[in-house]
């Protein structure tokens, strides 16, 4: 989904991408049958009027008679209250249908991007999603709910009325139809100009939201370092030049418009002129022209109404055409069409087969070289070595993040490939290096890790992770809310949180990424018994860099260049002086 620049040669929008729409449409059919019927009825009763203007003028003022004038206005006032019904009704379905579209249209669309691999998140930046998701269904929103409407109405209106003026005075329609062209020729030429500037707009209002999410979600950072004036004045640059497409946008559609408007009624003008002198000449009667002048002037109220929504319509194809793109984005990493179980009951055996990765973006460097691993039900293995020794890819090739281009990983004898996702990532529970907490309470970030916790359950989580009395310091205790990102606990209660989500997941493969690393030594020695609890009948693998946090375990196993370099006890390891040893002198030395 990469972006392209607005000047691209190549048309960028297609009016057919709006028919992607229609399987959102279509479930509530009766609301858009509810709103053709209503249409239909308030242009009939429009279209009405101008017969009824006829009778008044050559019934009742040409012959002086009251008894037609009452008749005239007393029909006059009858269509107009079933113009007013049919059109609030028109309104009311029309409306309704445009929410309830966006609101399928919002669910799917984030139910989608949400199912799709870590690799697409690493290619886009968020803030553009959201404006996706935000910024551009409004705008289809917006053509939905009144667009369409407001199109479909002008495009009744003028086929009515373009009829009623063949029917009233086919000589005087026939000269209206010469200029026609004229008037339709600026909408084809300046189009597609529209087309491109209306997709250009979107383009940079969608970088100026990705500037502002990335600096918000990172304001203690701009802060430290004092960046305020710089990170306002990149967002006010993008504004401006988001505002100076909008301005080139608006320039077009605006000289669209008046050069309509200007054709269509000078047009008509001239039409009338030659009326009028027919009617002094007396081979057109009074009334029939005035029939005509209504016709004509609902019919060029109903090209400006077209004029004006073709903007719309070319900003929703726009629209539409961004969030297709992101319906078009498919999962590289999916479930097998014919899945294998694990054997039950789960043992939390692992084995890594000559695994050989790289990742997408850096494909010329192996993260994982002919990497080999067997790992028993129940074994607490540590992974430690220098930064980019592959310790968290073999976490991400775990939870099937990423497959790798060679080799084989298999669960319990399961290859992961072999299995639905949701039964592989069920059965692990992860503490990031990263704590995620999000902005609901304590309690709801905890029952994260297992949705249908009791408050018992979250509790006693809490308790082995040392995070309940912190949680029963804050204000409404559990029932707490934690700010966006956690901003209203420190690093280490964060961690504790993480801790105690994995502990309520309770699945036999325990991930632990740095799991203590924001703790101080008093908090980490208790949370170390907390873990050293957690990993007793579970596979555990720590990536730890702090080499004293991981001997404990059963085996440690060195990493270095994606490979393997060693593996053994931490007495072992030390005894071979090699890397492992070079890594203990430098942390343990005093």
């Amino acid at each position: 989904m990469s972006e392209q620049p607005a000047n691209d040669p190549k048309p960028r929008r297609r009016i057919g991408s709006l028919t992607m729409l229609w399987p959102f449409i279509r479930p509530h059919w009766r609301l858009a049958l509810g709103w053709l019927v209503f249409l239909g009825i308030a242009s009939g009763a429009t279209l009405v009027l101008p017969t009824a203007v006829r009778h008044m003028i050559d019934h009742g003022f040409r012959n002086s008679s009251a008894t037609a004038i009452n008749s005239s206005f007393l029909g006059l006032f009858v269509v107009a209250l079933v113009m007013a019904f049919a059109t609030a009704a028109r309104f009311y379905c029309i409306s309704l249908l445009g929410e309830r579209t966006l609101a399928a249209l919002r669910a799917k669309l984030y139910a989608h991007v949400i199912r799709l691999d870590v690799n697409f998140f690493e290619r886009n930046r968020v803030g553009e999603l959201i404006s996706r998701l935000g910024t551009d269904t409004e705008v289809v929103q917006a053509l939905v709910g009144s667009g369409i409407s407001v199109a479909l109405r002008s495009a009744v209106m003028l086929v009515g009325a373009t009829a009623a003026m063949i029917w009233t005075s086919p000589r005087l329609a026939g000269l209206t139809a010469l200029v026609i062209p004229a008037v339709v020729l600026p909408i084809l030429i300046f189009g597609r100009r529209v087309q491109k500037l209306s997709r250009a707009s979107q383009d940079r209002l969608a970088d100026a939201a990705a500037i502002a999410n990335e600096t918000l979600n990172a304001a203690p950072a701009v802060k430290a370092y004092a960046r305020e004036g710089i990170e306002s004045d990149r967002y006010g640059n993008a504004v401006l030049r988001a505002l100076a497409t909008a301005r080139q946008r608006i320039g077009m559609r605006t000289f669209l418009t008046a050069a309509v408007i200007v054709l269509f009624f000078g047009a008509i003008t001239l039409v009338l002129w030659v009326g009028a002198r027919d009617v002094l000449a007396g081979s057109l009667d009074a009334g029939v022209l005035a029939q005509f002048v209504v016709y004509a002037m609902l019919s060029g109220g109903s090209i400006m109404g077209l004029s004006e929504v073709w903007g719309d319509v070319l900003r929703a194809a726009g629209a539409m055409e961004r969030l297709g793109e992101l319906f078009n984005e498919q999962a590289t990493i999916a479930d097998p069409a014919h899945p294998l179980a694990l054997p039950q009951p789960v043992r939390g055996a692992l084995r890594f087969d000559h695994v050989e990765f790289r990742y997408p973006s850096r494909p010329e460097a192996p993260a994982l070289h002919d990497f080999n691993l067997d790992i028993r039900p129940g074994e607490t293995v540590a992974l430690v070595g220098p930064s980019g020794a592959g310790k968290s890819t073999v976490f991400a090739l775990l939870l099937r993040f990423y497959d790798p281009q060679h080799g084989r990983i298999s669960f319990d004898g399961v290859d992961l490939r072999a299995m639905t996702l949701p039964e592989l990532r069920g059965s692990i529970a992860l503490v990031p290096q990263e704590t995620v907490i999000f902005g609901g309470s304590a309690a709801d970030n905890i029952r994260f890790g297992r949705q249908d916790a009791s408050d018992e359950d979250v509790h006693a989580a809490a308790r082995a992770a040392e995070a309940h009395d912190f949680i029963q310091l804050l204000q409404n205790g559990y029932a707490a809310e934690l700010g966006e990102r956690g901003v209203r606990l420190s690093g280490g209660q964060r961690q504790r949180i993480a801790i105690a989500r994995a502990i309520l997941r309770d699945a036999p493969l325990l991930l632990l990424d740095e799991a203590t690393s924001s703790l101080d030594a008093q908090s980490e020695a208790a949370i170390q018994q907390a873990l050293e609890r957690l990993e007793k009948g579970r596979t555990t693998l720590v990536i730890a860099h702090r080499l004293a946090t991981v001997q404990r375990a059963d085996r440690i196993v060195v990493m270095d260049g994606g490979r393997i370099v060693a593996q053994g006890t931490h007495e072992s390891l030390l005894a071979e002086d090699g890397l492992y040893a070079e890594l203990a002198r430098l942390q343990f030395v005093a």
